[in-house]
């Protein structure tokens, strides 16, 4: 196990040497430094190569494990309660956070993008639609519905006090939303209208387990709801009916979370749950047989939360102690990238055994044993049983199935099982998986016929286009031919998006339906196979004679009812279910029954065929889709490959099916050679005079440029020179205006001075005149004090004897 300490960096790598498996897994722990505390959510993008994580001080990081780098994208400065990725902009993703508020940044520039607000209470979820177009986010006491374009609310849910919401969410694929409440009830809505579709009924026997947990499967037809007990609901979502109980082992007494881990060969029917218990543990758990695969995490060392990534080749799991542990599914077990069981097994003879419950107990070994309870018996459907003779050997194919097996199996119930389609293609194929030999034609890079492709056909997936552009290049590579032919990516793309994550295997299955089913389609190259399509006309002409009368009435070729058919692959009229069922029946036959399906395909629409009068009707109607049981189709195309007459019969034309060779791919030489040359030619030279044409273009912009450049720097300078002279003009007005006010304030200074000196020297003289008399006063008292004391002592010399005025005073002398 290695260990990476992110501290306080803000990129790096995730692992510093190449991962090792072991029986526990390859996995990175990332340990944290005090100033980070700890993770608290993650998530994974829909390409499930990177994913974000948020921790306690609000910073959210990227973790892309393909490239073997994380980065910090964003420093919210505050705890992120839910996070999500926008599945229609790749690069910007949504934050919840504990303001009860909703960011979206963009990954990419940082930038922040918009800011809803409206919830009052924390946000526990974000669900976003399989088109990228609508949010939903959940509260305890509210779910609201958010348009991802505007960033504007659109709905909003409310509930009673007294019931709380536990989860809101989406289902793959489709246009319901799942609302679960406290009260374990669960209602689905449509999102377009929020019309309540319906309720699956409250389960009334055993004790109330109280819903925390949910999670749905790929397809939308499975849920998994647990919460306060060990028991694991699985509802199906199509009959609406409790479909099993899952009885966890008794060490486990409440679950955590619960979610599906994805296979390749289950064709989005997982199998295989994910349930994280209170103890820390996350057990992995095959919902069929109730068997656990493996688990994860301990009781020294639990988790706390888990993502499992879309395409299921990675676990990463927040540890109690803050971290992230990253978990290599295959590494956990050897059951995961196993091929499926065959569908086909012998009858033997055995004891009977009492029929399985509805209840189930989850066991770690390799047998099962069912647990008797009252609940409703779950039917299954028993095949005939098909004993392999010396003649079967002929039929036999890869990996123990048997084709004449396989097509009853298909006459029986129209398509192959979702789950093992991938691998009954490749095996009915004889795909060769040369390695080498894709890898030295990848190796070339990419065709220069298809540099440009997204220009003619964009997609808005950048890896759906990458993918495209790859396979094409190398079929280019592999033959002159593919890189002329304009309708290859028509033809190409839905094998390029039903193996989105195995180039080789979509370039074999091409291949492969290149060299058997479009036999005989280059030779007329650059124009439609003719003689191809002559074949399906004759075959018209015999079964429905009025329609192809009306056809020729209205001036419609095969060229315009059969081709585009062909060119397509039927891609543009039949919806995604469809083309997979008719597909399993091509695979399944002779090359001639792809034929056969073109003139199904037009005899079951004959009804508004012949009603359609005008050519573009015509072309319209054959591009589009179309109002068509696909089960009458295909029965139509079998009842025209068993009633056809041999000598109009196409496979009588077509050649029996042949695989690729094993090493090398075979020489793909049948189209006019010196046509493809000529044209390759033509291309090229045209990309010279192209390229030419371009370098001498961009000289001319680059002189163009460069004047004008020089023009405006010019006129800049020119502009700048006025501004400046302007500037200075103005200075100079505003100088004399400040002169003149100067001016002015002088004078009225001076005014103020001279006011100020008159009032000083008034001010003086009359504190002079005051101080003078002042003094005035003082003396005039001091003579009238000095006449009161004239006139006391003329008084008292008035009243006295005279013989006391002329004797002097007597002495007394003591001894």
């Amino acid at each position: 196990m290695q260990v990476t300490d992110i501290g306080s960096r803000e990129d790096g790598k995730i692992w510093h040497r190449k991962s090792v498996s072991s029986k526990y897994g390859t996995d990175s722990v990332l340990h944290l430094t005090p100033c980070t505390v700890r993770f608290l959510h993650v998530a994974f993008d829909t390409t499930g190569e990177s994913f974000l994580a948020g921790d306690h001080h609000g910073n959210i990081y990227v973790f892309d494990i393909s490239r073997n780098r994380f980065k910090l994208v964003q420093k919210t400065g505050q705890a992120c309660t839910a996070l999500a990725f926008n599945l229609r902009r790749t690069t910007e993703f949504l934050v919840a956070l504990a303001d009860y508020s909703i960011k979206c940044f963009d990954k990419d520039t940082r930038q922040l993008v918009s800011w809803m607000r409206g919830h009052e209470g924390a946000i526990s979820s974000l669900s976003i639609h399989s088109s990228g177009s609508y949010a939903i986010s959940t509260s305890s006491d509210t779910a609201q519905l958010w348009n991802l374009d505007t960033f504007q609310r659109k709905r909003k849910l409310n509930v009673r006090q007294s019931v709380g919401i536990q989860k809101v969410f989406f289902l793959p694929h489709s246009n319901t939303i799942l609302s679960c409440f406290s009260d374990d009830s669960i209602f689905a809505w449509e999102s377009d209208t929020l019309f309540c579709k319906y309720q699956l009924p409250v389960p009334q026997d055993g004790p109330r387990i109280h819903y925390r947990t949910f999670a749905v499967t790929q397809d939308g037809k499975t849920l998994a709801a647990a919460g306060r007990s060990n028991l694991v609901h699985l509802w199906c979502l199509d009959s609406r009916q409790l479909l099993r109980v899952i009885h966890m082992p008794p060490e486990v007494k409440s679950v955590r979370f619960v979610d599906f881990l994805p296979d390749s060969f289950d064709g989005g029917s997982n199998q295989i749950l994910g349930v994280l218990s209170q103890d820390g543990i996350m057990r992995f758990i095959n919902i069929q047989s109730c068997k656990q695969i493996f688990e994860i995490g301990s009781h020294e060392d639990a988790i706390t939360l888990a993502a499992i990534c879309p395409k299921g080749h990675h676990i990463v799991a927040v540890m109690d102690s803050g971290a992230l542990r990253i978990y290599d599914v295959r590494s956990l077990t050897p059951e995961i990238s196993k091929p499926p069981q065959p569908l086909l097994k012998r009858v033997t003879k055995g004891k009977s055994s009492e029929g399985s419950g509805l209840k189930m107990k989850v066991h770690t070994g390799a047998g099962q044993r069912p647990v008797k309870t009252s609940g409703r018996r779950i039917q299954s459907k028993v095949l005939p049983s098909a004993v392999s003779t010396l003649a079967d050997k002929e039929n036999d194919l890869p990996n123990g199935l048997n084709k004449k097996r396989l097509q009853a199996l298909l006459r029986a119930f129209g398509e192959y099982p979702a789950k093992y389609r991938m691998f009954i293609w490749r095996s009915l194929l004889h795909l060769p998986e040369n390695h080498a030999a894709f890898s030295s034609l990848t190796d070339k890079g990419l065709h220069s016929a298809y540099m440009c492709l997204q220009e003619r056909y964009p997609i808005k997936s950048h890896k759906l286009q990458r993918g495209l552009q790859r396979v094409l290049s190398a079929l280019a590579h592999w033959a002159a031919v593919f890189g002329e032919t304009d309708y290859l990516p028509l033809l190409a793309f839905p094998f390029v998006k039903l193996f989105e994550n195995n180039p080789l295997t979509c370039f074999e299955v091409v291949a492969t339906i290149i060299v058997n089913w479009c036999q005989h389609w280059f030779e007329y190259f650059p124009n439609p196979p003719l003689n191809v399509l002559s074949l399906a006309e004759n075959v018209l002409a015999h079964h429905d004679k009025e329609l192809l009368q009306h056809f020729v009435a209205c001036g419609v070729t095969s060229q315009l009812y059969a081709w585009p058919l062909l060119e397509t692959l039927f891609s543009e009229v039949l919806m995604r279910e469809e083309w997979l069922k008719l597909f399993d029946n091509v695979f399944s036959n002779h090359p001639s029954f792809l034929l056969m399906a073109v003139v199904a395909y037009v005899t079951c629409c004959r009804a508004p065929l012949l009603l359609c009068t005008e050519r573009k009707d015509f072309e319209y109607f054959f591009h589009h889709r179309n109002s068509l049981d696909i089960s009458a189709m295909l029965k139509e195309a079998y009842r025209l490959m068993d009633s056809t007459p041999a000598d109009i019969h196409p496979s009588s034309a077509l050649s029996d099916f042949e695989p690729l060779t094993q090493g090398q791919y075979p020489i793909f030489n049948k189209y006019p050679t010196f046509i493809v040359e000529y044209q390759s030619q033509e291309r090229e030279r045209i990309r010279q005079q192209e390229v030419e044409y371009l370098r001498e273009r961009q000289e001319v912009q680059e002189l163009h440029a460069e004047a004008v450049r020089q023009q405006a720097e010019f006129e800049a300078w020119y502009k700048q020179q006025e501004l400046l002279l302007q500037g200075e003009e103005q200075r100079r007005r505003i100088l004399q205006e400040e002169e003149s006010k100067l001016t002015q304030q002088r004078a009225r200074l001076a005014a103020m001075k001279r006011e100020l000196k008159v009032k000083e020297l008034n001010l003086i003289d009359s504190s002079r005149r005051r101080f003078l008399k002042h003094q005035q006063d003082q003396r005039r008292i001091q003579l009238k004090r000095l006449d009161d004391e004239i006139q006391r002592k003329v008084l008292v010399c008035c009243y006295l004897p005279m013989d006391q005025l002329l004797t002097p005073p007597a002495r007394t002398f003591v001894d």
